[in-house]
């Protein structure tokens, strides 16, 4: 059996006097470590696409703390403002095969700011890894972390970024550039599943997982997942098509309905990092969970709250996302 899941870690930067992102002290630092390697030890995961990594040598150090023969990469593809990326932990052995972010050459740069500053790749590179499993069969993992949901808006005078509009045309405008800009990526991301799929997703083990920022039903996640039909849950979904050659399932509906939600805004559990998986993995995947950094009970468990400002939680233990991994028969 092989135990592999996605998640965000949450701003994974070392302590650094004065930093920018991350901590503020080194004993935040060393609780957040702790309480990383806790919860993944606690999943018993073998395989962890990690998202929010801005320093690949916390993330050696989390490895580290993780004991036994882990192994890590992370993206070298992100937005120099601020440098958090996706990568991978491993206790089984992995070769890289892609790290990618230009967007495909039929899609057009995108409009991504009022002063109409265009984009023409992702703003955190998609990484595609295979993995070995102990049998000898392969997995490709493609990591990605789209554009986020939560706004951030330019500098005002004192030079920082704001997370609240001047009025509701700059929300509505800027609202636009993120979603356009989450399109893109998720037509990239696709575009690479198609590569390493080739036609052939009976017999090639492809998963698609990461952090969507966005939930099942939301138009850019249904992009990933190619043909339509045969999702789960419906009566085709057992009846072998012409789409299972490129189709791409959402394991969400396997996730037991208390555990549906990895992360919460404004007192609402949401449903936005994802495991999706090709046809050869479908029969593999039917225990699906989620795991949270603390359970303490309560409608959310140990999960945060989250509102549009997230400069609140660089102190904070863990991550305010919950890990989403399955179980993979053998």
């Amino acid at each position: 059996m092989t135990v592999i899941g996605t998640w965000n870690v949450e701003n994974l930067f070392k302590f650094t006097p004065g930093g920018k992102f991350g901590p503020t002290s080194q004993a935040a630092y060393d609780a957040k470590i702790e309480g990383l390697s806790a919860t993944i030890t606690r999943a018993g995961v073998e395989v962890l696409a990690v998202e929010e990594v801005g320093d690949p040598d916390a993330l050696a150090e989390l490895a580290a703390r993780l004991g036994g023969e882990w192994r890590h990469v992370t993206s070298g593809i992100f937005d120099p403002g601020h440098p958090i990326r996706v990568g991978l932990l491993s206790r089984l052995p992995f070769e890289v095969v892609t790290d990618r972010a230009t967007f495909p050459q039929q899609l057009s740069a995108i409009q991504a700011g009022d002063d109409g500053m265009t984009a023409h790749q992702m703003g955190r590179g998609a990484l595609a890894v295979r993995v070995t499993e102990p049998d000898g069969r392969t997995i490709d993992v493609i990591v990605a972390h789209l554009k986020s949901k939560l706004l951030s808006f330019p500098p005002g005078p004192n030079g920082r970024p704001r997370f609240r509009p001047r009025d509701e045309g700059e929300r509505a405008r800027v609202a636009a550039y993120a979603l356009y800009r989450r399109t893109a990526e998720a037509v990239t991301v696709r575009a690479l599943a198609d590569e390493l799929l080739a036609g052939q997703g009976e017999a090639r083990q492809v998963m698609v997982m990461g952090d969507f920022n966005d939930e099942p039903e939301a138009a850019t996640t249904q992009i990933l997942l190619g043909p339509p039909g045969s999702e789960l849950g419906t009566p085709g979904a057992d009846q072998p098509d012409r789409g299972d050659k490129t189709r791409l399932w959402n394991l969400a509906p396997r996730i037991p309905a208390a555990e549906r939600f990895s992360r919460v805004f404004h007192g609402r559990g949401e449903l936005i990092d994802h495991l999706l998986v090709s046809h050869a993995l479908l029969a593999r995947a039917f225990e699906v969970h989620t795991v949270r950094p603390a359970d303490v009970g309560g409608p959310h468990d140990g999960l945060p709250s989250m509102t549009e400002d997230p400069t609140s939680r660089r102190d904070a233990p863990a991550s305010d996302h919950a890990m989403v991994f399955t179980r993979l028969s053998p």
